[in-house]
């Protein structure tokens, strides 16, 4: 994991540096992310927020799973 840059300007206002992309394939994530949620990691909350480009075929497909899902 990279860290994040601050700039310092000397007015007490740090501006934070646009973080670099990074590539990954999306069954690393999907195990990860799994990983994490099954052993309850605290982690994973603190990413809750995050927004993430995906596909739009993707999107298509997890929005139609996410509405197809059987209700609780």
């Amino acid at each position: 994991m990279q860290t994040r840059l601050k700039l310092y300007t000397g007015d007490g206002e740090a501006a934070i540096a646009e973080e670099p992309k990074v590539t990954m394939r999306l069954g690393e994530i999907a195990q990860i992310i799994g990983d994490a949620s099954r052993f309850k990691r605290t982690w994973l909350n603190d990413f809750e927020d995050d927004e993430i480009q995906v596909s739009s075929d993707l999107y298509e497909l997890l929005s139609a799973y996410w509405q197809l899902r059987p209700g609780a």
